[in-house]
């Protein structure tokens, strides 16, 4: 019995021991697996330091460029509010020039042919009321 009962323990042991060993090629299969995806890993923060770094760059630029653009359009935006300025001085002396044109140009008429024109249908209707007024007498026989 104690010969059978070695050859239990020997008998475990052994398919212990094949656990083990199946558990470590099982382990081993993960770490390789793992130490692949280190490196792959590895590959990635490096393209991502690089890419931060071009950003970084980039927006560096940028900053430049809206710093540029801002002083530039300060200028244009100074320069736009003077001429519209001068403009508007300018549009101010213009009407005075056109209103002193239109005086003068008045002044400068002869008179107007309407006011002897209006004087002289004055007269025509004149005329013509006291021809019908005196046709009126003769009918009513009061005229000499």
């Amino acid at each position: 019995m104690s010969h059978l009962f070695g050859v239990a323990i020997e008998s475990l042991v052994s398919i212990l021991l094949v656990l083990t060993i199946g558990y470590c090629m099982l382990l081993n299969t993960r770490l390789k697996r793992l130490k692949a995806d280190e490196h792959s890993l590895k590959a990635t923060i490096a393209e991502l330091i690089t890419a931060t770094e071009i950003a970084e760059r980039a927006i560096g630029g940028l900053k430049h460029t809206v710093r540029d653009v801002n002083e530039n359009l300060g200028n244009q935006l100074n320069s736009a509010n003077e001429m519209s300025l001068q403009l508007k001085k300018q549009l101010a002396e213009s009407e005075n020039v056109v209103r002193r044109l239109s005086r003068i140009a008045v002044a400068a008429r002869p008179p107007e042919p309407q006011l002897a024109t209006s004087e002289a249908s004055t007269a025509k209707a004149v005329a013509e009321a006291a021809q019908a007024f005196s046709a009126r007498r003769r009918s009513n026989g009061l005229a000499a």
